[in-house]
């Protein structure tokens, strides 16, 4: 214990050391609390690829999980350190790549508009896992990022013709980036206009694939 005396004050202020410990633990868990979680909503621009296109009609459909998909990235000790939105994305990227591949395409709500509008199959992507891995936790000099997703082919009536995995991956070095943000959205950038390349150019290899493409010319 520690006695001070304050000059002019004819009192003394009696100062626990375990009490001011205290105090300056908990300043530094406000502090700490009060950084938050920074938000990282990825955007960019997709080519479209110069393909042969395929003569069919396909419906795409993004359900709510595409729609809204978005990954928390943790901290070492543990806080949420980057929520990354990247559904927009998503969307935007395959809007660019299957007009390029097939004669029609249109985006539908659901199965029953599918239906209604003659179409040979629905495309149904989904997310399966995304994996970013930051300059810091690896002590590599670049942002990176995996994406694992599952290419969904379905009929009008909701029957799989299709369903095969495609993964992708993008990397940016840290040196030609301001902050984190633009890192992981330009290695996010890459991952996706690598599975515009990938998806395009393997669809029709797909032996599933194959097959229905063959039984629509038989």
């Amino acid at each position: 214990m520690v006695i001070k005396r304050i000059t002019g004050i004819n009192r003394l202020v009696v100062i626990n050391k375990n009490m001011c410990f205290g105090m300056a633990v908990l300043l530094v868990a406000l502090s700490l609390s009060g950084c938050g979680v920074s938000n990282v909503v990825i955007e960019g621009s997709f080519p479209t690829p110069n393909i042969n296109k395929i003569p069919v009609t396909v419906a795409v459909y993004y359900d709510d999980a595409i729609r809204g998909f978005s990954y928390l990235e943790y901290s070492e000790t543990g806080q949420e350190e980057f929520n990354i939105e990247s559904g927009q994305s998503h969307m935007e990227l395959f809007n660019a790549v299957l007009p390029a591949m097939f004669d029609r395409v249109i985006v539908v709500d659901n199965l029953e508009d599918a239906r209604a509008e003659g179409v040979d199959a629905v495309f149904a992507p989904a997310i399966e896992e995304f994996q970013l891995a930051l300059p810091a936790k690896t002590k590599l000099d670049v942002y990176e990022v995996w994406i694992k997703y599952n290419m969904r082919l379905l009929t009008a009536e909701g029957d799989y013709i299709a369903d095969w995995i495609l993964t992708s991956y993008g990397k940016t070095p840290t040196e030609t980036f301001r902050s984190a943000a633009d890192g992981i959205n330009e290695a996010a950038v890459v991952a996706l206009r690598d599975l515009a390349s990938s998806f395009s150019l393997s669809f029709g290899q797909v032996p599933e694939v194959r097959d229905w493409l063959s039984s629509l010319q038989s």
